[in-house]
């Protein structure tokens, strides 16, 4: 299967900031993913769109079909960090990381297939929000005061 590939590399952003941008277009049309990117305001979706165009290029030089594109894979890996120093009190200094990044994105032809987040693992599972009235907790609350208060009257009485 052909593929079609560019790399951005030597970014001056953080990974992280653009390995968010980066999930939400994972395994989508290439058009989809431009509409999105166009509509976030952040650096690093400009930052993934022009890679992004850099890959369609490559892809129409291989006469690859644009409507069939597909992002198969966009990966995001740490570049080299310049390291810096910010004057603090006492003569003491922190150090200062300007992280940089690589951005890899791969095209391939297919068929669209929605991409689902993997379930988390262990059984874990949110709680389930209960509705109650104001009455029914009041209640609720009478009755474990009371349970308390009856629980205290039978120690007193073994007490005597």
């Amino acid at each position: 299967m052909t593929e079609a590939r560019a790399v951005a590399r030597y970014l001056r952003i953080g990974p992280r900031k653009v390995r968010l941008v980066a999930d939400t277009i994972r395994k989508q049309p290439v058009d989809h993913a431009l509409v999105q990117l166009m509509h976030r305001p952040m650096k690093a979706a400009r930052l993934i769109t022009n890679v992004l165009n850099s890959a369609i290029a490559n892809a129409a030089g291989k006469k690859m079909d644009r409507a069939r594109l597909i992002i198969s894979e966009i990966k995001v890996d740490g570049g080299p960090s310049m390291k810096r120093y910010l004057p603090r009190a006492m003569g003491r200094a922190d150090r200062i990381l300007k992280r940089s990044s690589h951005i890899t994105v791969v095209l391939r032809e297919g068929a669209f297939v929605p991409f689902t987040p993997a379930k988390p693992l262990g059984k874990y599972e949110p709680a389930k929000k209960v509705k109650m009235s104001r009455t029914k907790l009041q209640s609720e609350k009478e009755k474990t005061e009371g349970s308390k208060k009856e629980g205290s009257k039978k120690l007193a009485k073994t007490a005597v």
